[in-house]
């Protein structure tokens, strides 16, 4: 597989999953005070949903994402700390426009924590607007949503 492909997730890839997800979220455990939500996941089930997609061998980046009626939310956005700054990020937050696009569906939504202000400067560049700030289960979380035209 090429390095930059983007592919959906299958029940081999359940471990290397969970092992991104924790390495790219485990940093902000200290900050927000408790553990981030996509740690806690299920990443089993929401593989075997087919909302899981992977990038790189072995796996150092992944998006959840979850089909609504009328948006894609994405879930989780995770790259491994030692593949930052080499534009996989960039490259699946493409990959979740062209997904949404090739569904039919007019709007990415998505939130972050309010603590972890990296995102809060790296989604506006990709055409994300902030619509609210909103506390869920001790969590301050700022919601962002794109339009696709």
């Amino acid at each position: 597989m090429p390095d930059d492909e983007i592919r959906p997730a299958n029940a081999a890839d359940v471990a290397a999953v969970k092992s991104v997800t924790d390495a790219a979220y485990h940093p902000y455990i200290e900050r927000i005070g408790q553990v981030p939500q996509p740690m806690e996941r299920d990443h089993a089930a929401s593989v075997a949903a087919g909302q899981v997609f992977v990038t790189g061998e072995p796996v150092i980046g992944l998006v959840v994402v979850e089909e609504r009626a009328d948006h894609l939310y994405v879930d989780s956005i995770a790259v491994h700390p030692d593949a930052r700054g080499t534009g996989v990020g960039r490259r699946l937050l493409e990959f979740v426009d062209a997904h949404a696009r090739g569904r039919g569906l007019p709007e990415i939504r998505l939130y972050t924590n309010a603590k972890m202000w990296e995102n809060q400067k790296i989604y506006p560049k990709f055409g994300y607007e902030m619509v609210e700030r909103r506390v869920e289960g001790g969590y301050d979380r700022f919601h962002y949503r794109k339009r696709l035209g």
